[in-house]
């Protein structure tokens, strides 16, 4: 019997660190998109923390989309629905209603245009007052990129010339024009940090 779990390591490592964030900015109840769920790790393991919420995960890759199911039915995560094909850059999203989306990992590792798309389609989505959250490295402007994070843009840019780590202030100047606040950051593990937007 073939197994479609993938495992990242990142994920084990990172988890439990972003959830301590969701914590505080997560609804009480609703449904809970992640957009590039990719292994779905960490979808299963909010899902357990915050079994009054629905969590519907997306990804635009085949072996991603098996790889959620597989871990969604090895857990038994009864709040987790099963995975929807999903490109961010695309202005039609098969999802009809979210309060919170979440989207870790991806700004980086995808052509600009796909964060256009999220907080295009995001900010369509989303009620007042509702959260998208993001999670990954970033320059900022005050702060000096740290040399493992300068590598790591070097090595994206090698594979995919569109990919690269973004400036923190671009992504919140276009999460502004497209109708969010300000952000609210914090630093992370690893030179990353969470950042959430609210829709106004």
């Amino acid at each position: 019997m073939i197994d479609h779990r993938l495992q990242y390591p990142a994920t084990e490592r990172n988890r439990d660190a972003i959830l301590d964030v969701l914590r505080g900015v997560l609804p009480e109840a609703g449904i809970v998109l992640e957009i590039a769920s990719g292994s779905g790790e960490h979808v299963v393991h909010f899902a357990r923390a915050f079994p009054n919420l629905t969590f519907q995960p997306s990804d635009p890759e085949d072996a991603a989309l098996h790889s959620i199911a597989a871990w969604t039915q090895d857990t038994g995560a009864a709040n987790v629905l099963p995975p929807v094909m999903l490109d961010a850059a695309s202005d039609r999203w098969p999802v009809g209603k979210a309060d919170a989306i979440l989207c870790i990992n991806m700004i980086h590792i995808a052509p600009w245009r796909a964060t256009e798309g999220l907080l295009r389609e995001a900010a369509a989505l989303l009620p007042q007052g509702a959260p998208l959250y993001l999670y990954g490295p970033y320059r900022q402007a005050s702060v000096v990129t740290a040399p493992s994070n300068e590598a790591f843009d070097d090595s994206l840019k090698a594979r995919n010339p569109e990919w690269g780590l973004r400036d923190l202030e671009i992504v919140a100047a276009l999460a502004r024009d497209s109708g969010f606040s300000a952000p609210v950051v914090t630093a992370m593990p690893a030179n990353n940090l969470s950042v959430v937007f609210r829709r106004v």
